[in-house]
């Protein structure tokens, strides 16, 4: 009889988390989706292509300097005790990121000044760059431990008010002042902060934690064993995914930048918040039941994900094909509509990523991110070979059509790699041993 009331508790929990995961993504994509309608008809494609190469380097910075140690959070909290062992990770965490966020915004106006100097540009849009990376940074880390703890309501309203609030402040300050990189900018960033400070008050702060030095030494090490391969990792991820428009702007112009830009992000929001709803219901209970050791509960969770994965990817690029000229008429304004014939490949593209991502879970779980760290090298040294080859001898087409052929072939490797169809029994059994360890020694 309790058996029956645990699973049936399980399963209405898991519906919330879907829920609310569901919500979040939806109200985000719909959000950004209609803002950047409204902002292609506000601003020319040079000017989007600038945005889009400055929120590059935000990216570069958030993957960079602060996602490692995030992922890190939300990996060891299932295996916290109590409160103020959640409320110690909580610290170091914020405090690894915030030092890291800070070097790689000092990082950037060098960078941007040495540019600012032999381009003879404005090194304000470095400035606001810096500060966007800031916000976003802290966005990054509320939302993400929130997810940790299976707090999905909080994240999602969380992601789902800063999602509103970027696009409806740059559109307002473009409309009130100028079609301006700094406008859009200045937007995002107001948005963020207003968004960050509401949520930060709402969901409060974590119990101060305990002051031994014994916890928060373990926690460090731990943190940083766990995100030290991921750092590389994420510098390899974000070539993959954002790599390509700077190829694009050094061989071809900043417009055609805007035009691929504003395409891939239309494309790759569809497939991108799918994927995140899956990853958001899946990947907290799989590392749940993963550190309670319940092998085959876990085994049986990764397999139903890689199954919705598929399907939604399938599904996904059947429907592009069809609906691509109506999508492209209803999410871009028409200076930008010569873009269309980019979105299937586009979508290949996106949903190979996608599978490549759950395929690696059991690497994540098992805490092996140095062997991870290969299959994302694999899929970066393709890129690197295949993308200035296609972009230079078939221009926007040849960087769309590489994009299935970087990540099919890092989504191989890490399936080879992560054996996601073998039983992680016996590892398992070692990972809960080295976890009663730590607990003991703690």
């Amino acid at each position: 009889m309790k058996a029956s009331m645990s699973v049936g508790s399980t399963k209405r929990r898991l519906f919330g988390d879907a829920f609310w995961a569901l919500f979040g993504q939806l109200a985000s994509a719909i959000a950004l989706l209609a803002g950047t309608r409204i902002l292609t008809e506000l601003v020319t494609p040079d000017v989007y292509g600038q945005v889009a190469l400055l929120n590059g380097f935000v990216a570069l910075g958030v993957a960079l300097f602060s996602y490692p140690f995030i992922c890190a959070g939300m990996r060891l909290q299932p295996e916290c005790q109590n409160t103020e062992e959640r409320a110690g990770l909580y610290a170091v965490v914020s405090s690894l990121a915030a030092r890291s966020t800070t070097l790689a915004i000092g990082l950037l106006m060098l960078g941007g000044a040495a540019y600012s100097y032999f381009t003879h540009s404005d090194i304000g849009l470095f400035m606001l760059a810096g500060i966007l990376l800031a916000v976003t940074v802290r966005r990054e880390l509320g939302i993400q431990l929130l997810i940790g703890e299976r707090r999905h309501r909080g994240a999602s309203l969380w992601q789902t008010s800063d999602s509103i609030l970027r696009p409806l402040l740059a559109i307002s300050l473009v409309w009130w002042g100028a079609a301006k990189v700094e406008w859009v900018l200045l937007g995002y960033i107001i948005a963020s902060l207003i968004s960050n400070m509401l949520w930060s008050f709402v969901q409060g702060a974590y119990a101060p934690h305990s002051k031994r030095s014994s916890l928060t030494k373990q926690f460090k090490t731990d943190v940083w064993a766990y995100a030290l391969p991921l750092i590389p990792m994420e510098l390899i991820f974000w070539v993959n995914g954002l790599g390509d428009r700077y190829v694009i702007g050094y061989l071809l112009t900043a417009a055609e930048v805007g035009l691929y830009a504003a395409t891939y992000m239309i494309v790759n929001e569809a497939f991108n918040r799918s994927a995140m709803v899956l990853l958001r219901i899946f990947q907290p209970v799989y590392f749940q039941h993963f550190a309670q050791g319940q092998c085959q509960e876990s085994f049986r969770i990764l397999w139903t994900w890689i199954a919705c994965v598929v399907a939604l990817g399938i599904i996904g690029v059947l429907l592009l094909l069809v609906t691509k000229d109506w999508v492209a008429a209803w999410a871009l304004a028409k200076s930008y509509h010569s873009a269309v014939e980019l979105m299937p490949a586009i979508a290949v593209g996106c949903a190979l990523h996608a599978l490549g991502t759950v395929l690696a879970q059991p690497l994540l779980a098992n805490k092996r991110t140095r062997v991870l760290l290969l299959g994302r090298v694999s899929g970066a040294v393709t890129a690197a070979i295949c993308l200035p080859l296609m972009v230079k001898n078939y221009g926007l087409v040849g960087a769309a059509m590489a994009n299935p052929i970087y990540f099919g072939v890092e989504g191989m490797v890490l399936a080879m790699l992560a054996k996601p169809w073998r039983r992680l029994d016996g590892v398992n059994e070692e990972h809960m041993a080295e976890v009663a360890s730590c607990s003991a020694t703690a």
